[in-house]
């Protein structure tokens, strides 16, 4: 329920979590035969198409500053997606060369076992890591966007079942460092523009901590309820900044002032530590940004280590990937709440994933305006009014790429 803070003591006496993170557990885990059936089933909707879809080319561009992928089917149909230009102005050999070969040419109805070859074929898996996967992220939906087209089917169609066409937003600050009254007159600012209801800001100093950063931290988490009162949800995110006493510490203020999750309190693959701390906490621990491996999401959800599971839609290699880690964390009555980095269309993306999952969380991020791409639509603002964002119904992503942009791209080479 929205506001609601999950207890994670519940999932405790449920007996959702095993005795030691990521340790071998001493008899099977009560969900372990459904939560792989979840990883391993097929995601897209392939009875939605009665004939090929043949792929005939991928292709990277780019136009001004942006990096974009476009599909174009055999039939002359084309899908487009952001290709998080930050990441791709590096990573783009790996598109060209590594992760487009195993896509052109083949069927897009094939599409789960497409993400597979991709990841296998040339040994590919040794070169995973974000790179990797926001390549295989970007393909995918360039993909997904044409496939909508070809069946006329908005994107969550083609992978789930549309359950909801508005998606509550938070605003999050990416600010660290600033005193608390002007982090908390950044946050009155962010809210103003979108009309949202929650919010989430930065914690600590970024993978470490130190006096100032506690001190303001201290001052923070209360100023800002304070400031917004009781109807505002309040995310934070630490950013792996703590160890564990600290971050107990900052948890329990947390908890005072009801704030709804507390993210990535240790660094990411600090697993047993981050369950260390979810077993001392009520409040809920967010984790997942940094997470690349299906089995890792697995022992994740199993072992109680995280009670928010957050996979980056770009970062974890896309929606099919993330819709799988979505299931599982169902199956174990856990919120799965996309994680968005850049800006672009990455928040297009997340109302997608988020109409379409059983189990989003109550808001989803937005990042603003400022640096999407020019696209439109005929059934959607694209901006967040009084918090919500209405989450287009035309086919694929359900936007139209601005003509002169795409005049003006040019194709990148590796």
């Amino acid at each position: 329920m929205a506001g609601m803070t999950p207890s994670r003591r519940s999932l405790i006496q449920a007996g959702l979590a095993a005795p030691a993170a990521f340790a071998a557990p001493s008899k099977p885990h009560p969900l372990a035969a459904k939560l792989a059936e979840a990883m391993n089933a097929p995601v897209l909707k392939r009875s939605l198409f009665d004939r090929p879809v043949a792929i005939q080319s991928i292709e990277l561009l780019k136009s001004g500053k942006h990096y974009f992928v476009r599909a174009r089917s055999k039939d002359g149909v084309e899908g487009y997606a952001d290709a998080h230009s930050s990441v791709m102005s590096a990573a783009y050999p790996i598109l060209i060369k590594k992760v487009a070969p195993y896509f052109t040419g083949k069927d897009a109805r094939d599409l789960d076992k497409l993400l597979h070859e991709a990841y296998v074929g040339g040994s590919n898996y040794k070169w995973q890591g974000l790179p990797f996967w926001v390549s295989v992220a970007v393909v995918e939906i360039a993909i997904l966007d044409m496939l909508g087209k070809v069946a006329d089917k908005p994107l969550g169609e083609l992978i789930g079942s549309v359950k909801r066409r508005g998606i509550a937003v938070y605003r999050a600050s990416g600010n660290r460092g600033n005193s608390p009254e002007a982090e908390i007159g950044y946050l009155q600012k962010i809210v103003a523009e979108t009309g949202a209801r929650a919010i989430k800001f930065r914690l600590g100093a970024r993978m470490r901590y130190d006096d100032a950063s506690t001190r303001r931290d201290l001052a923070l988490i209360p100023l800002t309820r304070k400031t917004f009162g009781g109807g505002m949800a309040i995310y934070a995110d630490g950013n792996g900044s703590y160890d564990v006493p600290m971050a107990i510490k900052i948890g329990r203020v947390m908890e005072a002032h009801k704030l709804r999750f507390f993210e990535e309190p240790v660094p990411f693959d600090y697993y047993e530590e981050t369950k260390e701390i979810a077993d001392a906490l009520d409040i809920p621990i967010a984790l997942g940004e940094e997470e690349m491996s299906l089995r890792g999401f697995r022992r994740i959800i199993e072992t109680g280590t995280a009670q928010v599971i957050q996979p980056d839609l770009l970062y974890f290699g896309g929606l099919t990937r993330s819709i799988k880690v979505a299931r599982m964390a169902n199956l174990a009555g856990l919120e799965c709440t996309a994680h968005m980095s850049g800006g672009g269309l990455g928040f297009l993306y997340v109302a997608h994933f988020a109409s379409c999952i059983d189990n989003p969380g109550p808001h989803q991020e937005y990042k603003g305006e400022d640096d999407t791409l020019p696209v439109s639509s005929s059934t959607s603002s694209l901006k967040s009014e009084m918090g919500m964002l209405k989450v287009p119904t035309g086919p694929g992503l359900g936007v139209t790429f601005d003509p002169a942009f795409l005049r003006a791209a040019k194709p990148v080479t590796a």
